[in-house]
């Protein structure tokens, strides 16, 4: 775990050009297939899709599925209409999640339910899962549709196990990486993997392992971002986890350690249908004092290792020092 913890940090929009530096011209022909993926005539859905491809944010699945099918040196033409396929699911999660949690910004923009209705942002994200995978079906490979409609069914369930979980100081660590996996790893997974699939097929296992360990990071980063970053940085409100009613490993970690009162004043927060912002920043600083964000910390970077483990029978070279990167960048974001 040294390596994670101990690494110098580099800044992270610097870290993550860096990252996207050899695939970087693959990446651009991947946004005008996004753009080619979702042109249709019916000038709602061309609304929508404009709104939506101008907050795609920063293609860093896009760039790892990129990156995976050059980790043998060879990389498929295929690679650009799978990476754009993984960035348009990634983006039908984002507008399904937004609809469900009535969200209104997301990286400051807002969100389609906000800007259109709720009933445009679920039929659009429907659009979106349906022209990917009809995109997918034109690179004609079978393995590819068995993978990603495998992590269509996987975000489906991840959704699911969390609107099931009516009792979120019940909910626990175990519950907690179920989601995770489903909701976020599996598709960082197989970005990887089908990446793989595109140029360096020896390699697809320990790739699909490290996305799938990356992508554990990455969420477990995230959620800690939600007790410590301004809402200024971040472009959604802070604290947003715990107003939407979510439990995630910085609170799970800390409610051991919770006297009578403090853990009281979390129940209330979970008994009120919209907390204040006092409310929030008091379970804030309750969770941070017990220790729950520190845990998290230490998690994440558990996790971080094994993935930089993953990668050692990737060659040495440009495309490893760049996963690698990831790694860092994933765990230092501030976004």
């Amino acid at each position: 775990m040294s390596g994670i913890a101990a690494r110098t940090r580099t800044p992270p929009t610097d870290a993550l050009r860096d990252i996207q530096a050899p695939v970087m011209e693959r990446l651009e022909l991947v946004v005008r297939e996004m753009h080619a993926i979702v042109t249709s005539d019916l000038a709602i859905i061309e609304q929508v899709s404009a709104h939506l491809l101008q907050m795609r944010g920063k293609m860093f699945r896009p760039t790892l599925t990129l990156l995976a099918s050059a980790a043998g040196g060879t990389p498929e033409p295929r690679a650009v209409r799978v990476a754009a396929v993984i960035e348009l699911m990634h983006l039908a999660t984002l507008v399904h999640d937004d609809s469900v949690d009535h969200s209104v910004l997301r990286r400051g923009l807002p969100t389609v339910n906000s800007l259109f209705s709720h009933q445009v942002s679920v039929i659009m994200g429907d659009f979106l899962y349906t022209r990917a995978h009809t995109a997918l079906v034109d690179v004609g490979d079978l393995e590819f549709l068995r993978i990603l409609t495998g992590v269509a069914n996987e975000l489906t369930i991840g959704e699911m196990r969390q609107l099931a979980s009516l009792d979120g100081m019940e909910f626990s660590e175990e519950d907690y990486f179920a989601l995770i996996r489903s909701k976020t790893a599996s598709l960082i997974s197989a970005a990887c993997e089908t990446g793989a699939l595109c140029g360096a097929k020896g390699y697809r296992e320990p790739l699909r392992r490290y996305g799938e360990l990356l992508g554990m990071a990455f969420q477990i980063a995230d959620d800690i971002l939600d007790y410590t970053a301004d809402s200024a940085v971040t472009g959604k409100p802070s604290g947003l986890d715990l107003r939407e009613h979510k439990v995630t490993l910085p609170l799970i970690a800390a409610r051991g350690h919770l006297s009578h009162s403090e853990r009281a004043r979390v129940e209330e927060l979970f008994a009120e249908e919209q907390p204040d912002d006092a409310l929030i920043a008091d379970v804030i600083g309750i969770v941070a004092d017990a220790g729950g964000i520190e845990h998290a910390r230490r998690q994440g970077e558990r996790i971080a290792q094994e993935a930089e483990d993953a990668l050692a029978p990737i060659p040495d070279g440009k495309v490893r020092s760049a996963l690698t990167d990831a790694i860092f960048y994933v765990m230092d974001r501030r976004s």
